[in-house]
């Protein structure tokens, strides 16, 4: 069954799962202490500590490792944020940030700080002007990822990071989901990443913090990992994950250039095999192994399902597949169509084939739900009404969507429809599909029960 989720799981790389099974004889003991056992223990994590760093590029003795990459996250930015508490308590992120960055600024806000969400374009991608501008004075930290998880996107790290050192900021990069494609660039200040993101066990995170950096560990004091990562280090994991990112550095320009080809014969393929789909992320900037595509008129928590049973693994971004049936944060920031939105992020050593055999059974998959969802299959012919209302109220996504498409219609061009909706969805979905289709949107009103979504026929 091919596994098409690497940006949420990569599965286990062999190195890892060899280095593991050695580093267990040898480094269950405290590498803290000073008899035989402890000093072999000590040795194999100086040596996986050395290993991590030169795949980030840092010292040694800048890099931790955690428990994980969202612990990463936080410790990295509660610790620069009170290293540098005398500066400020203000926080710049971008809208597109990983929910660990943008659950920590939630937290640093409701504790009386501020915080700044930087937008982003069509792509995903921040603009290093519009970033520039959000740092003020008082900031503390800034957080701008390397590439989105959902999309693909590459950020452009180097440029923010050139307009936070002018402005003195320190800036923290998670580097969860481009580590294993090489360093991140530019003068960062602070980067998190996570293992099995890459092809390592899952429960290990890594934190670097440049020399100079204020940074100041909260919670209780320990020994261990200069103090930014209490506990007991799980040093086989640790060994692992170093030694994985060792291997996937070494095969990562042969496999990005191969798995690039395959992304952009999805990108290529899936519109000319699928009506109504929006590729999403940047075409050009992103990731070697992820393309997110979304498909009007498609419960996306059905195409998952139905994609699972023809024996494919995929995830997204809908809104109908979570549970608070909100828009994905990053869809939403993007201003995008969130409707039946599937990503594929193909891990390493993913055959042509089986990537053939995926865009042979999609179109198949995709006209199955929009048939049970009684989506349109052809415009519908002239009418006379000047204005038509569809009423959605208590209706999920993408019914709205597809109620707005066979109500358009009955209204002649000029003419308008209005659609009642209490479904968060529809906010981002009704304009995305005005954009999709050449209609336009006319904007939204409080009504009852709901909101009112007016839409103008154009052609």
């Amino acid at each position: 069954m091919p596994y098409f989720d690497a940006a949420s799981s990569a599965p286990l790389h062999p190195v890892a799962r060899q280095a593991l099974q050695a580093s267990l004889d040898e480094g269950w003991a405290d590498p803290a202490r000073l008899y035989r056992e402890g000093r072999r223990a000590r040795l194999l994590l100086d040596a996986a500590r050395e290993a991590a760093a030169e795949a980030v590029g840092c010292r040694p003795d800048e890099l931790s490792f955690t428990s994980s990459g969202t612990r990463a996250v936080h410790s990295g930015i509660y610790g620069s944020l009170s290293g540098r508490r005398r500066v400020g308590r203000h926080l710049a992120v971008s809208a597109v940030e990983h929910s660990s960055v943008l659950h920590s600024a939630a937290s640093h806000e409701a504790g009386g700080g501020a915080v700044t969400e930087v937008a982003v374009d069509r792509t995903g991608r921040v603009s290093p002007d519009a970033y520039a501008a959000a740092l003020r004075p008082d900031t503390a930290l800034a957080c701008l990822q390397s590439a989105n998880h959902e999309v693909g996107t590459l950020q452009p790290v180097a440029e923010v990071a050139e307009a936070c050192r002018a402005a003195g900021v320190p800036l923290l990069v998670d580097a969860a989901q481009s580590l294993a494609w090489g360093p991140v660039e530019g003068a960062w200040s602070i980067l998190a990443a996570s293992a099995h993101k890459w092809g390592g066990p899952a429960g290990v995170g890594l934190l670097a913090v440049r020399k100079g950096v204020r940074f100041a560990p909260q919670g209780p004091a320990d020994e261990r990992e200069s103090g930014r990562a209490a506990g007991f280090e799980n040093i086989p994991a640790i060994v692992a994950a170093a030694a994985s990112l060792r291997a996937v550095r070494a095969e990562a320009e042969a496999e990005s250039a191969r798995l690039r080809g395959l992304v952009e014969r999805i990108r290529t393929r899936v519109v000319e095999l699928v009506p109504d789909v929006e590729v999403v992320g940047d075409p050009v900037r992103r990731l070697p192994h992820l393309v997110t595509f979304s498909c009007l008129y498609v419960d996306g928590e059905t195409l998952l399902h139905e994609l699972d049973r023809a024996e494919f693994s995929v995830s997204s971004g809908s809104s109908c597949t979570s549970s608070t049936l909100t828009p994905s944060h990053v869809l939403r920031a993007m201003g995008v169509l969130s409707e039946g939105n599937v990503r594929v992020s193909l891990p390493l050593g993913t055959a042509a084939e089986e990537v053939e055999r995926f865009l042979d059974v999609l179109p198949g998959v995709v006209a199955s739900v929009r048939t049970k969802l009684g989506a349109p299959v052809a415009a519908a012919g002239p009418a006379d009404a000047e204005e038509f209302v569809v009423d959605s109220l208590g209706r999920l996504c993408p019914i709205p969507v597809i109620e707005l498409a066979k109500a358009i219609g009955n209204v002649p061009v000029g003419g308008v429809v209005t659609v009642l909706a209490d479904d968060e969805a529809a906010r981002l979905d009704i304009p995305a599909w005005c954009e999709m289709r050449g209609q336009e949107y006319l904007g939204e009103h409080p009504a009852e029960g709901g909101t009112a979504y007016r839409v103008r026929r154009v052609s």
